[in-house]
This record gives C-alpha cells, structure tokens and sequence, in this order.
C-alpha cells in the first residue's frame, strides 16, 4: 500500500480538492464520477462502487454493481480555470465486484495487448494525428457547421482566424506534460491538426481522452465549438486519425533494418503484414461510425485501398522518411470519433499476427491509387476497405482474430451495438432523399 500513501500524500501537498475519475465506455464515450476531499483516501485504497447498467456495453440492471480504480499513475492536475477548485483527473481500470477485471473494460483489451509484448521486453509506440474541426456557434450559442476560418492548408492569421484558439492549446497540453510537437490548419475551412509526441500505447489512449477534452473546453471559451467528427461537411476534407507505431526492445527500433530498401526489418515488414491481411475486419472498431464512410471515399485524401507505400499518401498505411530511431509505420485510416483502446488493441493485434505467423505484406505501391481505374487496381491485387458500417459489421463477424482480440463480451456487445446503429440508420429517411424524390415520384 506504500503507492496508494505516496499518491495520498501528493494530493495533500497538491492543495487537491477534487478527484475526476475517468473511464470510456464501449464505443469511447468518456465517463467521468467527480469525488470531494473527505472521500479521497477511501476511493485511492478501495475504488468507488457504480452502475454499470448505465453505461453502453457494460452490464445489465439484473446485474450491474461495478468498482472504478484509479490508475495512479494516470495523476493529471486539470488545467481547466473554470474549476471550482484544484482537480486531478485519474484514468480508472474497472472491476467486478468479486475483484476480478471486468471483461467489458476497453482498457483492459488494450493492456492484454500490450502485455503480449511486455513479457518479451518490448513495448509499442504510438504516435496520433488528431484532426478536428472549430465550427463558429450561434447566438444562442449552440454549435454550426460554420467553418471559424477561411484558410488552408499551414495557412496562419488572417486567413486563420483560430490561430489564438490553437496556441491556448498547446499551452494546456504542455502544462500537463504531453509533449505537443506540432498543430497547423488542414485542408479544409475551419479544420485543424493537433499531433503530440508518441507515448506508449495504454498512455496515449489515455492522453488521447484529455487532448478531445481539452480541444472542445478551449474553443468554447473563444465562442467556438470544436468536434472529431469524422464527416461534418459534405464536399470538403473529413477529419482521421492517423496512427504512427513502431516497437521498441530498450533503444532499439525493432521496425529499422538500415540494409533493406524501405529502411524495414522483417520484424516490422510481418507486422505491416498482419496489419494488410486484417485491416478490413477491423474497420468497424478503426471507423466506428455510419458517418466515418462518409469520410472514406475517393477523391478527399482518405485512404480506402488495402496497400502500403514509402511516400505515397494514396496508401492505407505509408512509411514516413525518418532517421533509425523514428522509422515507424502510418496507418491512415482511423478516425477518433471511436475508442482509442479497442482501436490500438485492434491495430497491435493484427500487427502481431502477422508477426506470429510471419505474413509478408505484397510489393508497395508508390501510383497514386486513387488516379487508377478498377481494372488497374485488380492488376495489382488491391482491395477495398468497407464502404458502409454495414460492410464493416459483416467483415468484423467474418473475423476469428477480432473475437480473439476482443474476447467474446466485447466482440458480442459491439456487433450488437452497431447492427442497431446501423438498422437505425437505415430506417431514417434524410433531407437528401426528400429532395431527390419526393417531386419526382
């Protein structure tokens, strides 16, 4: 129990008054239980009992008592100044009631995972691209589709009018040591990119969470509003995800081999492998959404073709040019509106298929992919991603490895979920149908 005093003892010297306890629940929602000063070392020795019944994917009413842990070394002071007073925000594991993990946990799928590669002395980096958009809102200060900014792609002020909004953030984000390298516009009106340095797979998911946070929190106190979502527009740019990785064993980067032509070790050209061979399964956690296929069609820089590549950003995943240490891979398909865990634990789960099972990827493809014609793309053996969540949630219950990455609560709950997102949406009749047809027929 020496931790649970040293953290004790932290909060006191810290001038602490309150505890977020945090925790997503299965499609990334983030859940959050606020806890005063007087509950704070019964809640960092024992956790805090809750409902699971609430929460999407979790448990059933007849059954839903549930335990919230602090991980500790998740200790974040919130930068927020609109806090009532000094708050430290825990990531929480999740337990059942006897003390055994619960099997519905994103967390705990992610650090199965992770521990794979932790029992051999390796750890996975992860690296995210978060792009976003900053929307104006309207006068009773509720959110549009308003672009804030008329710029471009790395444009600044006064083409940019977002520019103070961005450097807030930044300040946030190095006030809670996340290291941000970098944040620019993108394409699109009003669309921008936050990248921070990579962390370990279980530390990003978990900063990830804060970084949305802290996105939406500092547009709305400039009078914007701030959304992942992947798809908001239709015509322009949607907003992804992209996912650097490599794998380490001490200071080694297990993925460079200076004698290949790509710069790529067989450790790492098995692992892209398995990444290829598995990625269409795995696009209802990677694009989670109906919207996210709104994203995901030719002609606006989001990949939909199963190849890789060195520069060609036409590829689902690219090599980036980088020294030794940095050789890592990119895959550009993701977006954010889903859950960070399930969607690293897919990733490194395919990787380490093809790992496991030695699996080489086919030839790189340095074409653009998306100037080629159906029979071009046959030629060369490429295959298309799901084009619909329905595709997607076909793919995913055609997959072994995804119920095995997942264990049978999640994988089950998940198709659940999303086949009746999915009927949902197809019931819904939208404006563009209204339009197309109502005069017509």
């Amino acid at each position: 129990m020496q931790d649970e005093e040293s953290y004790i003892e932290k909060l006191k010297e810290d001038k602490v008054e309150f505890l977020q306890l945090q925790f997503t629940d299965i499609i990334g929602s983030v859940k959050s239980l606020t806890i005063p000063h007087n509950r704070f070392e019964d809640v960092i020795y024992n956790g805090v009992m809750f409902d699971g019944s609430s929460i999407v994917g979790y448990k059933q009413i007849e059954n839903s008592d549930m335990k919230a842990v602090p991980e500790l070394s998740s200790y974040t002071i919130l930068t927020n100044e609109n806090y009532a007073g000094k708050t430290v925000r825990f990531i929480c594991k999740i337990f059942n009631p006897d003390g055994t993990r619960f099997e519905g946990d994103p967390r705990y799928i992610l650090e199965r995972q992770v521990e794979r590669l932790s029992k051999e002395n390796k750890r996975i980096n992860i690296g995210p691209e978060l792009e976003y958009f900053i929307f104006n809102q309207d006068e009773e200060g509720e959110a549009t589709i308003e672009p804030s900014d008329y710029g471009g792609y790395f444009d600044k002020e006064p083409l940019d009018r977002s520019f103070t909004v961005k450097q807030e953030i930044i300040r946030k984000l190095e006030g809670l040591n996340y290291f941000p390298e970098a944040s620019h516009h993108e394409v699109a009106y009003g669309q921008h990119e936050i990248d921070v340095k990579y962390s370990d797979a279980i530390t990003m998911a978990d900063r990830i969470i804060m970084i949305k946070s802290v996105v939406k929190e500092t547009a709305n106190e400039y009078g914007y509003y701030a959304t992942f979502m992947p798809k908001p527009i239709k015509g322009v740019n949607g907003n992804g995800m992209h996912v650097h990785q490599s794998i380490f064993s001490g200071d080694e980067n297990l993925f460079y081999k200076e004698s290949t032509k790509h710069g790529l070790s067989d450790y790492a050209m098995h692992y892209l492998g398995g990444l290829l061979k598995n990625v269409k399964s795995s696009s209802l956690v990677l694009a989670s959404t109906v919207n996210s296929y709104k994203r995901l069609i030719p002609g606006y820089e989001a990949p939909v073709y199963i190849a890789w590549a060195n520069r060609n950003r036409s590829a689902l995943v690219r090599i980036p040019s980088a020294a030794p240490k940095g050789k890592r891979l990119e895959l550009r398909y993701p977006d954010s509106a889903g859950n960070q865990y399930l969607q690293f634990a897919a990733i490194i789960g395919m990787g380490l298929d093809g790992i496991e099972n030695k699996i080489d990827p086919p030839d790189s493809i340095e074409k653009n992919i998306f100037e080629m014609n159906e029979e071009e793309r046959k030629k060369y053996g490429i295959e298309s991603m799901p084009a619909s969540l329905g595709q997607a949630i076909a793919a995913f219950k055609e997959s072994s490895l995804m119920k095995e990455i997942f264990g049978d609560y999640i994988y089950n709950n998940l198709i659940r979920i999303k086949e009746n997102e999915w009927a949902n949406f197809r019931q819904y009749v939208t404006d563009w149908e209204i339009n197309r047809y109502l005069d017509i027929y």
